[in-house]
């Protein structure tokens, strides 16, 4: 559940600032699978995997983290 949280959380962000899940898995270096994976929850992301989403996307790691009641 909290992967899934993680993955709602990382898609409405990039959805936000425009990225299409191609474009921005190429942006930070990982593969459209790994990233969709994420996405859909079926994946927890790595803190590595956060940061470089995070830096791209100009939030920080907490934004992206799912509130509490949501974990």
């Amino acid at each position: 559940m909290e992967a899934e949280n993680w993955g709602r959380r990382i898609r409405a962000f990039r959805k936000l600032k425009g990225y299409t899940q191609e474009g921005f898995a190429k942006e930070i270096g990982v593969s459209v699978t790994l990233l969709g994976e994420v996405e859909r929850g079926n994946r927890k992301p790595t803190n590595n995997f956060l940061v470089e989403v995070a830096e791209m996307l100009d939030v920080t790691v907490d934004e992206l983290r799912p509130p509490d009641d949501e974990q």
